[in-house]
């Protein structure tokens, strides 16, 4: 069965699901309906920063959260598609296209 160790994809980071284990609640529920791929050291960090900036309150960390993923998906969309597609022109920080 060696042949099935020639892959070209990556290996699996140590400890993927138990690192999904270890977040908090809130964020693990968050990810349940996030739209990218997050890593959970990724996500781990960008929540610690929401949590500080947000004072602890969980609800307004979840809106920074959102903002984040609307506006890497922005930016994928004007890298991908150009910036005449729909979702190209989301601002993330006011709601609202340019």
């Amino acid at each position: 069965m060696t042949g099935n160790l020639a892959t070209r994809l990556p290996r699996a980071r140590k400890g993927g699901m138990s690192a999904f284990d270890a977040l908090p609640p809130e964020l693990r529920h968050w990810l349940h309906d996030a739209a990218l791929p997050w890593s959970a050291p990724s996500v781990q960090r960008l929540w610690a920063r929401a949590m500080r900036e947000a004072g602890g309150d969980a609800t307004a960390a979840r809106a920074r959260l959102d903002a984040a993923q609307a506006q890497a998906i922005a930016r994928d969309a004007r890298r991908v598609w150009g910036p005449g597609y729909p979702a190209a022109g989301i601002d993330a920080r006011e709601g609202l296209r340019r």
